[in-house]
């Protein structure tokens, strides 16, 4: 499983995050790009860029073909999807076995079990770990999932089997609202992931969103690396991710982890991973689904534990054991990364026409570490109302500044400011998720 040199399959921040540490390791970068990003950050931070194809996803970063191809043109053995586009596609982790690539990631068995939320589910039941009532059953039809829903009772949630990120998801509060939740749940799913089939799930009311970071190898080994707290979120979207959480002891820190293990394990999991769990007012854990990739907010973690994570995902790829063994992981110190976003309130909320430059760090102190797009071009325009992520740490952190070259340990009066900052920004997010975003928002005045 030994590689030389990787193409990251992916584009501006992530893609730049991998290339820095693959650099560090002595790895050659082949970057892509599309008509967009032909000035992107990642095409001047990679060994070599190569164009695939025209501005829309679908014709670029979203085509196996021309990925593959990238790769074979630059002479590249591995290719590290990054977050997002590609990266939990199992069919493009089988392309890349097939073609005599690393897929660094995790094997297809481990994405397609845990990309069928059902089906894994049925899988987390099996290895012992604890689930929220729900209907996991084959049988579609809609008077059979309203059956279904009066046996378990309201509230709940309509899901999409194939779903992520709150699409095709309705929350239900009584038996006359179901009809139209599995007509709009369904729709929902079956254009965004090409797939109808839905489940159902008891609502775990005013629970908090906690995931747990986890990273198997080829050798049979498996760990945490503690939990990042997500229940701070909009628009089905977090906006808040702090390690540790205010609400999790060393006991269910070590009860959540395991699970989180079994769960890794039970597939057959490779690489890093996030397990993400509901957790109710009684400070109970039930698994909701598994996220087989790099996190967005990987950093948190790498703050509070001192560990490179795309290291480690290159040396797993490798095939080599684990850096660490769960008892030589050691969590210290705080760490809250905020994602700021652009909103237009005369549109509904929605993202605003106009490119962003991020706002210039402040002078005076360090900065905490952030990872905004570096041009407007990178930036780009309506893919999304997400503009930058902020990340501070109290000095104590195990940060060791691998991450990133802008990385700096955050004084406590720099953290103080940065949480601030973000306060009015977060007074209007739903304070307790509901299992990814499902809650009514709340109502504003016009």
């Amino acid at each position: 499983m030994s590689f030389s040199k990787i193409l990251i399959a992916n584009r501006g921040e992530i893609a730049c995050r991998i290339i820095r540490t693959a650099r560090r390791l002595g790895y050659a970068t082949v970057a892509v790009f599309s008509d967009t990003d032909r000035n992107a950050p990642q095409v001047g931070a990679a060994h070599e860029a190569v164009h695939i194809g025209a501005s829309p996803a679908t014709e670029s970063y979203l085509s196996v073909e021309k990925l593959l191809e990238a790769a074979q043109k630059t002479g590249a053995d591995a290719i590290h999807p990054g977050y997002g586009f590609l990266s939990e596609n199992a069919g493009f982790a089988q392309a890349c076995a097939d073609a005599g690539l690393v897929f660094i990631g995790p094997p297809p068995s481990a994405i397609h079990a845990m990309g069928d939320k059902a089906l894994a589910k049925k899988r987390m039941i099996a290895a012992g770990v604890p689930c929220a009532p729900g209907y996991l059953g084959e049988n579609q039809d809609d008077q059979h999932l309203i059956s279904e829903a009066s046996k378990l009772g309201f509230p709940l949630l309509v899901k999409a089997v194939a779903g992520g990120g709150g699409r095709g998801m309705r929350l239900v509060h009584e038996a006359s609202e179901m009809a139209q939740a599995i007509i709009g749940a369904r729709r929902e799913s079956q254009s965004a992931f090409g797939d109808g089939n839905l489940m159902l799930e008891r609502l775990i009311d005013n629970g908090r969103h906690i995931e747990i970071q986890v990273f198997a190898d080829s050798h049979g080994n498996a760990v945490h690396l503690g939990e990042r707290d997500c229940t701070a979120q909009r628009r089905r979207q977090k906006v808040i991710e702090e390690a540790p959480s205010p609400v999790v002891n060393t006991a269910m820190r070590d009860a959540m982890g395991r699970d989180a293990v079994a769960a890794a394990l039970a597939v057959g999991y490779q690489g890093a991973g996030t397990v993400e769990f509901i957790v109710d007012e009684n400070l109970k854990h039930f698994f909701l689904e598994m996220n087989t990739r790099l996190q967005v907010e990987h950093p948190v973690t790498e703050m509070i534990t001192g560990y490179d994570l795309v290291e480690w995902q290159l040396r797993v790829a490798a095939g080599e054991p684990l850096p660490a063994t769960q008892a030589g992981i050691k969590l210290t110190g705080h760490a809250i990364e905020a994602r700021l976003y652009v909103e237009d309130p005369y549109r509904a909320f929605a993202p605003p026409f106009a490119s962003t430059s991020p706002p210039p760090a402040p002078t005076s102190t360090p900065p905490p570490r952030s990872s905004p797009c570096s041009t407007r071009r990178a930036c780009g325009r309506l893919r999304s109302s997400r503009r930058c992520r902020t990340l501070a740490a109290d000095p104590s952190s195990a940060c060791t500044c691998a991450s990133s070259p802008r990385c700096a340990r955050s004084r406590p009066s720099s953290a103080r400011r940065s949480c601030g900052a973000t306060k009015t920004r977060c007074a209007s997010t739903t304070p307790m998720c509901a299992h990814r975003g499902a809650t009514r928002p709340r109502s504003r005045s016009r």
